[in-house]
């Protein structure tokens, strides 16, 4: 009975929250997830410590550490208070002293699912005595703040977790609620997630860089790569493509901010270019294998509108007889991560295009950067860190910085932009139906200042469109001369080495867990 509950929540990752059911479903996942990693904390604990279970709970911060990672596990907060006391017997204070010092919250984004925000009737509805835990959390906070800093009150409005402001829709901010209760909070914003390689790159790299046998050798092994990849594509797209044009990847979530959608605005644009061309000119091209992958939310429309703008783009111009030998366009299905090992080691370009300051983090740049992919991409996420590492001149960095951002936006709100031609002129190709009868009106009008959809181009593309050109006219360039492009992508990988998962483990146990290692015997 029991595994079918389970295979029940699990069945569906992530599901859609536009209904009730999808709601209630999300939170189940989220509550069991939560639950069942802290009884299996809680288990281990006691039975490695029987003496210590039975009075010494003040101990089990030291053998336990919570880490929350965004606020997808917020519930283990009110979880951990529940097991705790109606479990274990223990008072409030007491089982706040404990959740408060095992438990340490890390934000990544201000992007809004991230920072979730859960209407107080589904919460009741499901978990009614974790409401109770949550309701009396946040009254003892607002009661700390009022007397202990005073100079504080006047903001308790925005720092509560409980938020009625909407009577018809009061909500539990999940990340206030991380806030309050944790011991630490690690703000990865724009900065490094180190992800684990299975080695650490050496000097050497960098000192034959310039070596003519690893040059080939470096080459010869990427060609095979890249026919592997070729192949796959065939098999599950049916898209032939040429293991000699440089392949240009993107794979990650669909979403507005890591504007997929100015990728593929670019790729329209090169593709009309190409039309207008003539033969003589066409033989200067360098002809290039543009992939996007990834998969859009349930009920997020717009993510799932670019997917289908790439598809109809790719349909056009890989069945062009005119264009097709210097350009193709395929969306790879179902990525997964068995898809990315056969993508990343393939890749030659990746793009990271998120709008500057709005990334989490991120590792896919240095998985790619690892495997010898040189990056297109702004100053944003692990981006800015991979550019130190490698060298500015095997980076090609193009875009707005985080600083200008906000001020950019308020220009496009008050009209004081003007739209390069060139990302009006691919605006205008979608609209002529050079891709279909498919109405992406609503997509093209989220990147009008005037939008009817409140967005005004928010995530800046119009700005950034023309820098993103010039700097894909910069690669062109560059992968023309053999040798320098495989020095490029040679000294990504060797500019790699920083970002091992032992680093980011070392950090967190000085930083945040108090931990030190212990020697081997």
């Amino acid at each position: 009975m029991y595994l079918d509950i389970t295979l029940q929540i699990c069945a569906v990752l992530y599901p859609g929250d536009a209904t009730e059911e999808g709601k209630l479903l999300r939170l189940k996942q989220q509550f069991f997830l939560c639950s069942a990693s802290l009884q299996d904390m809680i288990a281990r604990f006691k039975e490695r410590n029987p003496e210590r279970a039975s009075g010494k709970w003040s101990e089990f911060p030291t053998k336990v550490a919570v880490q929350m990672n965004d606020t997808h596990p917020t519930l283990a907060i009110p979880e951990l208070m529940r097991l705790l006391m109606d479990e274990e017997g223990l008072g409030w204070d007491e089982a706040w002293d404990i959740t408060y010092r095992t438990v340490s919250y890390t934000n990544h984004t201000v992007l809004p699912e991230a920072l979730e925000k859960w209407s107080q009737i589904v919460m009741r509805k499901l978990l009614p005595r974790h409401m109770e835990i949550i309701e009396e959390i946040d009254k003892r906070f607002r009661e700390m703040v009022i007397s202990s800093h005073k100079e504080m009150e006047g903001k308790i409005d925005s720092m509560k977790v409980l938020d009625s402001s909407n009577p018809q829709k009061p909500v539990v901010r999940m990340a206030n609620l991380c806030v309050v209760s944790s011991h630490t909070v690690k703000q990865y914003f724009n900065s490094v997630l180190m992800f684990n390689s299975r080695f650490l790159i050496s000097e050497i790299l960098q000192q034959f860089a310039d070596d003519e046998k690893l040059h080939a050798e470096w080459a010869s092994a990427k060609l095979a790569s890249k026919i592997r990849l070729a192949k796959y594509v065939l098999d599950v797209t049916g898209v032939t493509i040429d293991p000699t044009s440089l392949f240009d990847i993107q794979i990650k979530r669909i979403h507005e901010y890591k504007r997929q959608l100015l990728n593929i605005l670019g790729v329209v644009y090169r593709y009309k270019k190409l039309k207008e061309m003539s033969a003589e000119e066409k033989q200067k091209v360098t002809p290039r294998t543009v992939m996007l992958g990834g998969k859009a939310f349930a009920t997020y429309t717009n993510a799932k509108r670019i997917v289908k703008l790439v598809n109809d783009v790719g349909a056009v111009v890989n069945n062009d007889s005119d264009v097709n030998k210097y350009m193709k366009v395929v969306f790879i299905p179902n990525y997964n991560v068995s898809v990315a090992e056969v993508l990343i080691p393939g890749s030659e370009l990746s793009q990271h295009i998120s709008t500057a300051g709005m990334e989490a983090s991120g590792t896919s740049n240095m998985k790619f950067s690892l495997n010898g992919c040189v990056i297109i991409g702004t100053l944003d996420g692990a981006n800015v860190e991979i550019r130190e590492e490698v060298g500015e001149e095997n980076f090609f960095l193009f875009g707005a910085k985080a600083d200008q951002i906000a001020g950019l936006r308020k220009d496009r709100e008050n009209g004081l932009f003007k739209p390069d031609p060139r990302f009006e002129e691919a605006k205008q190709f979608i609209r002529s139906g050079a891709f279909g009868t498919y109405d992406y009106e609503p997509l093209l009008d989220s990147l009008e200042g005037n939008s009817g959809f409140g967005r005004g181009d928010y995530f800046l593309v119009g700005y950034d469109f023309p820098s993103y050109i010039d700097a894909q006219t910069r690669v062109d360039e560059a992968y023309k001369d053999k040798k320098k492009w495989i020095k490029m992508s040679i000294l990504n990988t060797a500019g790699s080495g920083k970002f091992s998962s032992d680093r980011t483990i070392a950090q967190y146990a000085k930083e945040i867990w108090d931990i030190k290692a212990s020697p081997v015997a």
